[in-house]
């Protein structure tokens, strides 16, 4: 586990964005050509990421940002209590010493 930085800037966010415009014709021609391509046996190199399909589903980025939210959660729990026990420490010093 590494040990929190008190004084780290976080850096900005970097979005790899493509957009994307939806052709449900021009879909469904492609479609149909792979299809008959694979029936033919005619490979591609785009074959291998054939079980890869992008996409959107529903509470997906809700999911993605509560779990973003945890961690900064327990990195600030951590924080919290390494600071508590430094002021402990410094206090039993001050008064027994």
């Amino acid at each position: 586990m590494a040990l929190p930085s008190f004084f780290r800037t976080y850096k900005n966010r970097q979005f790899d964005y493509k957009p994307i415009y939806y052709n449900a014709e021009k879909e469904e021609l492609q479609e149909r050509i792979r299809s008959i391509e694979l029936e033919m046996g005619i490979k591609h190199d785009d074959d291998e990421k054939e079980g890869y399909k992008p996409r959107i589903d529903r509470g997906s980025i809700r999911g993605f940002l509560n779990s973003k939210r945890k961690v900064k959660n327990r990195q600030s729990n951590i924080r919290l209590l390494i600071i508590m026990i430094f002021l402990l420490l410094l206090a039993y010093f001050l008064f027994y010493t």
